[in-house]
C-alpha cells in the first residue's frame, strides 16, 4: 500500500461524518452543517461540530429528536450531552436487553433513593444501580414538581453506563455540576474535513 493511498484511506472516516448523519435524516450535507449551526449545535466550532456528529453517529441519536446537543464546559469549549430521550433510545437498541425494573425508598414522603435493575441476555446476574436523592437533587423546576421521575432518569442513566459501556457523553445536570473534557479547537482539520466533504457532495 502506497503512503498516499494509506493516508487517503486513514481519513476518510473522518471525512464520512457528516455525510452518514446526513443521509439517516435525508438532506444535504452542506444544509445539514447549516441547519446543526443554527440549532442543536450553536457556538460549536467546526471541530467541536464535527466531533459531536461522529459521538452522534457512534450511538446512533438524533440531534434533530433533541437526543444529543451541545453544552457549554466549565472553563471553555463544549461537551455532548444526551437528553434521557436519547439514553432511552440507545438503551432499547442492544440488542442484548432483557427487561428493566425500578424500585423505590421513600423517606418521609420524599424519595430517598431509585434503583434500576437491568437484564441481560446471557448474563447470570443483572446490573443494579442505585441513586440517591441527596446527591442528585437541583434546585430546578422538573426536580422540584417530578422528583421521583427524575431520580428515575438518574438510575437509568447510571445503570445504562454500567450494563452497557456507553462513555464520553454526559446528562445536563453532570455537564453543569463538574468540569469535564470539552471537546477542543486546537487545529482547522476539521475545518477542512467539513468544507472539503461539502464541496465533494457538491460535485457530485
Amino acid at each position: 500500500m502506497s503512503k498516499e493511498f494509506a493516508t487517503v484511506a486513514e481519513q476518510k472516516p473522518k471525512a464520512s461524518a457528516l455525510a452518514l448523519m446526513a443521509s439517516k435524516v435525508n438532506v444535504e450535507p452542506e444544509k445539514l452543517l447549516t441547519t446543526l449551526k443554527d440549532t442543536v449545535f450553536q457556538k460549536a466550532t467546526n471541530s467541536e461540530l464535527l466531533a459531536l456528529v461522529v459521538v452522534a453517529n457512534e450511538y446512533g441519536l438524533n440531534p434533530f429528536l433533541k437526543e444529543i446537543y451541545a453544552f457549554p464546559a466549565k472553563g471553555g469549549g463544549i461537551v455532548p450531552v444526551v437528553s434521557i430521550d436519547g439514553w432511552i433510545s440507545m438503551v432499547n437498541r442492544q440488542p442484548n436487553l432483557d427487561g428493566m425494573a425500578f424500585t423505590f425508598e421513600d423517606s418521609n414522603g420524599k424519595p430517598s433513593s431509585c434503583t434500576c435493575t437491568i437484564h441481560i441476555k446471557g448474563r447470570a446476574h443483572p446490573v443494579t444501580v442505585t441513586e440517591y436523592y441527596e446527591e442528585c437533587f437541583r434546585a430546578t423546576e422538573p426536580w422540584k414538581t417530578m422528583p421521583r421521575r427524575m431520580l428515575r432518569h438518574k438510575a437509568l442513566i447510571q445503570a445504562a453506563r454500567v450494563a452497557f459501556g456507553f462513555s464520553g457523553i454526559y446528562d445536563e445536570d453532570e455537564a453543569r455540576a463538574e468540569p469535564l473534557d470539552p471537546f477542543t479547537n486546537q487545529s482547522t482539520e476539521a475545518q477542512e474535513v467539513i468544507e472539503a466533504e461539502i464541496t465533494d457532495n457538491a460535485a457530485s
